[in-house]
């Protein structure tokens, strides 16, 4: 429970972030994309700062979720984060909710429901054993210079999609580094093991990397096409590495069937609520009066 709560409130954390990062985001000139003069632009805005702020709080709260929760529990909620930040938007600009978010809301929650209850993630251990990392970063790293290469010959929607799935992949490695680094804190060794593992500074190495190239998405395309490839992204790949790093098990044989339906729920619920205006931070077009 202790775990499943503190991924909720990452999830609220990181979609309210996303939100205020975009509207930062879209300020920034074509002619700053994938250069470090775009994080120098964005730190003289408020409201990109306090997107950081949430990114912060978030970071705290997963660490705790990753600490108590198998990876493969975790992640998948953060699902939640786009629906829960739209529901905030539409009570803070006081403006009626329209009924297809609220679908989107339910499809969304319902196929989170649908994937937990018939994966039933669960097992492995706390860290990662041998040199399992060496294969995991080398695996890693030609599939994001795969994603990073094919974006740079792309523009708009496209780059924003591909850099937004390369985001997720370094959310979803920044999350098993974390997890592996937290099981030094805990493994008798104290603050110390923590602090001179390399697992710490590799997680923060990963994160500050996929922020810049969450940036990037959001700068080159619109949220409807970055926002589902970073939430489903870092959602399966970080299922992957569980499975794969921690020897978390998963449901197979025909509970792969409502596996994938919770799957469809979750992609067709996200991309509705990406196309919504309050995901960029807007009120939506008040509906016309029938005369």
């Amino acid at each position: 429970m202790i775990s499943v709560l503190f991924a909720i409130l990452t999830a609220i954390s990181n979609g309210a972030a996303s939100v205020l990062q975009r509207r930062a985001a879209r300020t920034v000139p074509d002619s700053e994309a994938m250069h470090l003069s775009l994080i120098g632009h964005l730190l003289r805005q408020r409201v990109w700062l306090a997107g950081i702020g949430l990114v912060i709080v978030a970071a705290v709260c997963q660490a705790v979720a990753l600490a108590t929760g198998p990876i493969a529990l975790v992640q998948p909620i953060f699902v939640i984060e786009l629906p829960a930040t739209l529901l905030m938007a539409g009570f803070a600009l006081r403006v009626r909710i329209p009924r297809e978010i609220w679908y989107a809301v339910a499809a969304v929650t319902l196929g989170l429901a649908l994937g937990m209850a018939s994966a039933a993630p669960g097992g492995g251990s706390t860290s990662v054993r041998g040199a399992a990392w060496i294969t995991a970063l080398i695996l890693t790293g030609i599939f994001e210079a795969v994603l990073i290469g094919a974006a740079l010959n792309t523009r708009g929607n496209t780059r924003g999609a591909l850099l937004g799935l390369a985001a997720a992949c370094g959310y979803a490695l920044t999350a098993a580094l974390m997890k592996d680094a937290m099981a030094r804190l805990e493994g008798g060794g104290g603050a110390v093991a923590l602090l001179t593992s390399w697992q710490l500074y590799a997680t923060a190495a990963a994160g500050v990397g996929s922020l810049f190239l969450l940036q990037n998405a959001l700068q080159a395309g619109m949220l409807v096409a970055v926002q589902p490839m970073l939430t489903l992204g870092d959602a399966l790949i970080s299922v992957l590495y569980g499975v794969t790093l921690f020897g978390e098990e998963l449901r197979t044989g025909w509970w792969v069937l409502p596996e994938l339906v919770a799957l469809a729920l979750i992609t067709v619920g996200c991309v509705e609520l990406a196309r919504s205006p309050l995901a960029s931070g807007t009120a939506p077009p008040p509906a016309r009066k029938l005369r």
